[in-house]
């Protein structure tokens, strides 16, 4: 069984038909991809998956047409019915940015053809991925695909992807100033380079960034000091902490926890 992954929502109860599995890529391409991903699913009854994304832009082969997925700034969910399986493509943070003519920001929560990226070719290429059962071979098709389609790289990309993987190493980093002294630049630099490049303000990538580890916290299935948590993470107090989790999850942290709990 796969490991379903930082973000997903109620991932043991998911345990039982989805499985998800990951694949590195290539040194060819790992300076454009974080890594591959394969889900694949088989429910007797709907289901619906829910996922706090991270600040990454996914091309995804799936049925009927493989698409681009920009940040989702919400919560991510999927209806998943019968059996199935999609295969990701996961950019690294800030290195989709040379793919596209505008800045990022504008695919922010919404998906696109995936040929309005990388061509009519992708259509197909999207199908034969999907017949395949091994994912060994999917991985080498989008690979394949992939390489001669390559833009030139962007020392720019690299720099991004660098401070976002820094500002969410530490969860504690609360405050835009802090992280933009941290990467020594100017918080409207760092504004300014997120939404080109990332596709979400910095602000969003630190709250997401704690949110993550929240949930992550809450499905482990012990008793959880809240206060304790929140006060860890950098917020002001619980209350805090438990309004940012509800807007985003729908439920309080602790009624979260609890429904783990009660699953178990």
């Amino acid at each position: 069984m796969g490991d379903l992954g930082r973000g997903v929502l109620h991932p043991h109860e998911q345990a039982a038909f989805v499985d998800v599995n990951r694949r590195a890529p290539s040194p060819a391409v790992a300076r454009f991809v974080q890594y591959y991903w394969h889900v694949r699913w088989n429910t007797p009854e709907p289901y619906e998956t829910k996922v706090l994304t991270h600040p990454n832009v996914h091309l995804v082969f799936e049925a009927p047409a493989p698409l681009v997925y920009g940040v989702d700034r919400s919560l991510f969910a999927r209806r998943l019915e019968g059996r199935g399986q999609v295969l990701g493509v996961k950019f690294r943070p800030g290195c989709f940015r040379p793919f596209t003519a505008e800045p990022v920001i504008g695919l922010a929560d919404r998906r696109f053809p995936a040929a309005d990226f990388f061509g009519p070719a992708v259509e197909e290429v999207s199908a034969a991925v999907l017949e395949s059962g091994d994912l060994t071979a999917m991985v080498d098709l989008a690979e394949r695909f992939l390489l001669p389609r390559l833009p030139a790289p962007d020392p720019v990309a690299e720099q991004v992807a660098a401070m976002v993987e820094r500002v969410t190493a530490d969860p504690v980093l609360f405050r835009v100033d802090q992280a933009a002294a941290l990467l020594n630049v100017s918080v409207r630099t760092l504004q300014r380079l997120f939404a080109e490049y990332v596709g979400a303000g910095p602000k969003w990538v630190l709250r997401r960034a704690r949110l993550h580890e929240a949930a992550t916290r809450a499905d482990q299935g012990v008793p959880i000091d809240w206060a304790a948590l929140a006060d860890d993470l950098g917020y002001c107090d619980q209350a805090h902490l438990t309004r940012d989790f509800t807007a985003v999850v729908g439920t309080p942290p602790a009624k979260y926890a609890h429904s783990r709990r009660a699953r178990a």
